[in-house]
């Protein structure tokens, strides 16, 4: 019934030793529950395979594990593939994210937004959400908006506010320093967009960033790549693609979200992301 539960239910859980754990709800549950899965020491260290049920206000986890729909249905197909032996047949793995922001425990997540696309995030749950729109339509106003707001160079008001200078450091791979209208970092096998990050950039799980500067010029590039299905095959102009075990996010107050969960990057506090190693899942599709 509410998210302060999940460690008590995650404990209680534990001690049946289930076969698998169903989570029933969107990307911000999931990401509770993962942490307290993988961080509360309930399992001894290897807890059983995951199912996601799409049933939140967004769904990328769910639907990168193939639920999507009906949530019911979904845990139907759970309980099918449970009573008919093919449960291995279906697990798969994922590394996760874990952040470090200073907190007692890193927070374990699979999709991070930040930059110009954490204010739009923010902006769709403080403004629009209340209106009681459906989630799709919500979604949609808030893009449209945030690509007004670029297109013209406003912020502020009644729409998202104006990016802030962010410094993504990559192990290895160096720095991205500017104003981005996107930022994303994930080991999902879909970012937004149905942009496929295994085509891209291969499918060994590590965590995978994509940027894009604050330039209409970069964004309709980016776009237009994504419309015709080659974002990523070809170097584009402003548009970053990279990959790493670690990535560092740093910047003058500047909100990233994980699967939900709202945090902070200020100068000399960077946010600390770095990729897990491979735990279960179970793909719903056949």
């Amino acid at each position: 019934e509410d998210v302060d539960q999940i460690d008590e239910a995650i404990r209680t859980i534990a001690m049946v030793s289930p076969r698998i754990v169903a989570i029933n709800g969107g990307d911000g549950t999931v990401q509770a529950a993962l942490t307290e899965l993988y961080s509360g020491g309930h399992f001894g260290g290897s807890p059983p395979p995951v199912a996601v049920l799409p049933n939140g206000k967004t769904n990328l986890i769910a639907l990168d594990l193939g639920a999507e729909g009906d949530p019911i249905k979904a845990l139907e197909r759970v309980v099918e593939l449970v009573s008919n032996g093919r449960l291995e047949d279906h697990v798969i793995e994922r590394q996760l994210i874990a952040l470090d922001s200073g907190g007692n425990r890193p927070v374990l997540g699979m999709f991070l937004g930040g930059a110009y696309l954490a204010d739009v995030m923010l902006y769709c749950r403080n403004r629009i959400y209340p209106l009681g729109l459906p989630n799709g339509l919500s979604h949609v106003l808030a893009a449209i908006l945030g690509l007004f707001a670029i297109i013209f160079g406003i912020g502020g008001g009644r729409l998202p506010p104006k990016p802030e200078p962010l410094t993504v450091s990559l192990i290895r791979q160096g720095q991205l320093k500017g104003k981005f209208s996107l930022l994303i970092v994930t080991t999902l096998e879909k970012l937004l967009l149905s942009i496929r990050t295994s085509d891209t950039h291969g499918g060994d799980g590590r965590m995978k960033l994509l940027a894009v500067d604050r330039s209409v010029g970069a964004l309709f590039r980016m776009l237009g790549a994504t419309w015709r299905g080659t974002l990523g095959q070809h170097q584009l102009a402003g548009v970053h693609f990279e990959q790493g075990d670690e990535i560092r996010i740093e910047g003058e107050r500047s909100n990233v979200i994980l699967d939900g969960e709202i945090f902070e990057a200020k100068h000399g506090r960077p946010i600390i992301l770095t990729s897990t190693q491979p735990v279960p899942f179970l793909r719903l599709a056949a």
